[in-house]
């Protein structure tokens, strides 16, 4: 059974940067792209960012240049690195397979919230 634990988040002054981290349990995450994907209060959940096996990765394009994604196979951990944090980044973090696919019934993690305020 897959189960996917993010942490992280917190609340963070504008400008200010966050690392989240998403253990990922029940399979190895090697063989899988990933993604963390983003919900905003009354909005629906969006895609972040996404990573390949080898690191190959890719950006929605309100985070280009502020946010990187990246993995460590061996520990199955995927990693936001979020910097220069704008208000409009605030919004609950969850990982998952990337392209929308889950594991499981649409399983998601409880996510990690990020608030971004002065």
């Amino acid at each position: 059974q897959v189960h996917l634990v993010e942490s992280g988040g917190g609340l963070v002054r504008p400008g200010g940067s966050l690392r989240l981290s998403c253990v990922v349990s029940g399979v190895a995450i090697v063989f899988y792209d990933m993604a963390w994907y983003r919900q905003a209060p009354g909005k629906q959940r969006e895609w972040v960012a996404g990573i390949g096996p080898a690191g190959r990765t890719n950006y929605a394009d309100s985070v280009k240049g502020r946010i990187t994604i990246s993995r460590d196979n061996a520990e199955n951990t995927v990693y936001l690195q979020m910097n220069s944090l704008k208000p409009e980044d605030a919004a609950v973090y969850y990982c998952n397979r990337d392209h929308g696919l889950t594991w499981s019934s649409g399983y998601w993690g409880q996510g990690t919230r990020v608030t971004v305020s002065s």
